[in-house]
């Protein structure tokens, strides 16, 4: 019987070393670090001009948290001033809560050798975010499905220079929109084992992937560490809409990555200037990562363009 077992306990240890040898592994670089300095297109003086006009935007022009009333009353408890919809910052308020944002974080991957350190010097890829068509040989452009979207990860996951799955690589059209983000997020938790991006179309599906996090790390790892980054978008000029900011609190709130990004151009939604543009800009963003703050600090967020 002793004689049975450890020929069966080699027979498995052989086996498994075979297994290891002819599983498939996609090499995959982490991150950059980037040693190459900064090019400074504008000089000291002139940051601090947008600097110094980015808090005037918010102190006297204010931004709007629309449909809203809890948001409006989270600005009003750190002294914020609120005439309707409209929330007007003090000068320095905006600053102060967005210190305690990290200056960088770690995205936990579902394999820990894909983990990515993002901020500080450091630089991460990812795909394409958003588009509605792809294009194949055989079906010419298109508008993409389900099975183009678990391509588009599988076809991430095995590129050595994508160090992160990303989001809606493409948008599976024949899959209904109330569920769409449950199978574009099970893709990226089954194809690839990268970080990746959850949903914000709506603050229920946030939670959604929230909650899907918590069913593969964990829910006590989810609320510890950042497994997931999100794209919030601002509704320039100087609007923050529900959906939106109601993502960005699920996320913010359980401890999850926001790019607050706004949804500006120059000339459009902004001043035609650079310079305008940049301080507008930079008072959406900083009204962003405030709130981010007031809802959790220590939230991480990344500042998008």
């Amino acid at each position: 019987m002793s004689e049975t077992r450890a020929r069966r306990s080699r027979s498995g240890g052989g086996a498994a070393r075979r297994a290891e040898r002819t599983a498939v592994s996609v090499e995959t670089e982490r991150y950059i670090d980037r040693n190459i300095p900064l090019y400074e297109f504008l000089d000291e003086a002139t940051l601090e001009i947008i600097e110094y006009n980015a808090e005037t935007v918010l102190e006297e022009i204010g931004v709007n948290f629309v449909d809203s009333p809890e948001a409006l009353d989270r600005w009003r408890s750190v002294g914020a001033t609120i005439e309707g919809e409209r929330v007007r910052v003090p000068r320095g308020l905006a600053r102060k809560l967005c210190k305690t944002a990290p200056s960088k974080f770690v995205q936990h991957a579902r394999n820990p050798e894909r983990n990515v350190e993002i901020g500080g010097k450091t630089l991460v890829t990812a795909p394409v975010y958003g588009p509605p068509f792809v294009r194949d040989r055989d079906g010419g452009r298109r508008y993409a499905t389900l099975a183009d979207f678990q391509k588009f990860v599988k076809l991430g996951y095995m590129s050595k220079y994508l160090h992160h799955s990303g989001g809606t690589v493409c948008e599976p059209t024949d899959v209904p929109v109330n569920k769409r983000h449950l199978d574009m997020l099970l893709a990226h938790m089954v194809y690839s084992d990268k970080p990746f991006m959850g949903s914000v179309t709506e603050p229920g599906r946030a939670q959604d992937s929230v909650d899907m996090c918590e069913i593969l790390f964990g829910k006590e790892f989810v609320q510890n560490n950042t497994v997931m980054t999100s794209l919030i978008n601002i509704n320039s000029p100087l609007t923050f809409d529900s959906i939106m900011m109601g993502a960005l609190e699920i996320y913010a709130s359980n401890n999850q990555a926001s790019i607050i990004s706004p949804f500006i151009v120059g000339g459009a939604m902004a001043p035609v200037s650079v310079v305008g543009t940049l301080t507008q800009v930079l008072a959406e963003v900083l009204a962003g990562i405030a709130y981010s703050q007031i809802i959790r600090p220590g939230a991480p967020v990344i500042f998008g363009t």
